[in-house]
């Protein structure tokens, strides 16, 4: 059952007015007294709705946005897509991130209960995604634009395919010739990385798999280590286009060629891969139409339109340059 502002004002000890000031920061309202209610909202918590904030301020038309970290490679392109589709149709943004973990996650259930944004857009944080479905319980509209496989029921998603990206670079290496590819993965506990592993293989078999983190270390160190215990492979399939820079590197130091010798594809076709030498071929992911999508649903719902039952699903697509022709 959805927390209303009568039980904050009844726990409190205060009346609905003085819980709507506090909420609002309108009006004189004691520190003690303030501190209590906005106490009460997070123990219970409460989100005020829209439509009540709505009548308080004027207007909020404010979404919010909870992501874990700004220096994630694409998510400057999510950002983008959200931010040029909210503020077209005269929306705020309120953007919270998870840079100091669970401290991160208590100012946000915390604070953002209180703020009364419309709604709210998430790249889940590790370990949120319970909070986060009891928010959407509670009453607070929620899109999770997924990036990690977990596409929950209890609220819409946008997602990509992971798996067909996987197996759409498995059969452009098959087509080059190529038989012995290793794979670096991310971490394993990623729902997106078991599908682009699962895509890979059932178009190209491989047991050489080192699981990675998405960093560039880990393509580097994923490579040396392979190349100093004199195990044969004709190529790299990185699960983030930062790890296969970091593969590149490690080949470059080791005098192999890319793609003569060792043909190199990535994933998510960030900025970046245009810039490498030599240029990586990689899956693209759509980073900023998710961002544009999931915006547009949220809107959409918030004004009075159904969500999907289903995941919205976009589709990857190969690029291809020169580390695999």
């Amino acid at each position: 059952m959805r927390v209303t502002i009568a039980d904050v004002a009844r726990q409190a000890g205060v009346s609905k007015t003085t819980v709507s000031r506090v909420i609002n920061t309108k009006g004189e309202v004691d520190r003690s007294t303030a501190a209590r209610v906005r106490a009460v909202i997070a123990q219970l918590g409460y989100v005020p709705s829209s439509g009540a904030v709505g009548l308080a301020r004027g207007s909020s038309r404010t979404v919010g946005m909870l992501v874990p970290s700004l220096t994630w490679p694409w998510m400057g392109e999510v950002l983008q897509g959200v931010v040029d589709t909210i503020e077209a149709a005269g929306y705020g943004l309120l953007l919270f991130t998870c840079n100091r973990g669970a401290e991160s996650v208590e100012h946000f259930t915390t604070q953002v209960s209180a703020r009364a944004f419309d709604g709210l857009l998430v790249v889940e944080p590790e370990n949120t995604l319970d909070t986060i479905i009891g928010l959407h319980h509670k009453g607070l509209p929620v899109v999770l634009i997924d990036d990690r496989g977990s596409h929950p029921e209890d609220f819409p998603s946008v997602v990509t395919t992971n798996r067909e990206g996987g197996a759409s670079a498995a059969r452009h290496l098959l087509a080059d010739g190529r038989r012995r590819p290793l794979v670096i993965t991310g971490p394993s506990h990623f729902g997106c990385v078991r599908d682009r592993l699962s895509g890979f293989r059932e178009v190209l078999p491989t047991d050489l798999v080192v699981v990675g983190d998405f960093t560039e270390l880990s393509g580097r160190l994923a490579v040396e280590k392979l190349l100093a215990g004199e195990v044969a492979f004709d190529a790299v399939f990185a699960h983030n286009d930062i790890s296969a820079a970091g593969a590149m590197r490690a080949l470059r130091a080791a005098g192999r060629s890319v793609p003569d010798d060792i043909a190199v594809v990535g994933f998510d076709n960030i900025p970046m891969a245009r810039h490498t030498e030599p240029p990586l071929t990689t899956v693209h992911q759509p980073a900023r139409e998710m961002g544009e999508t999931a915006a547009t649903m949220l809107l959409g719902h918030l004004g009075g339109a159904s969500a999907p039952d289903e995941p919205v699903v976009l589709p990857t697509e190969l690029i291809v340059r020169k580390s695999a022709p």
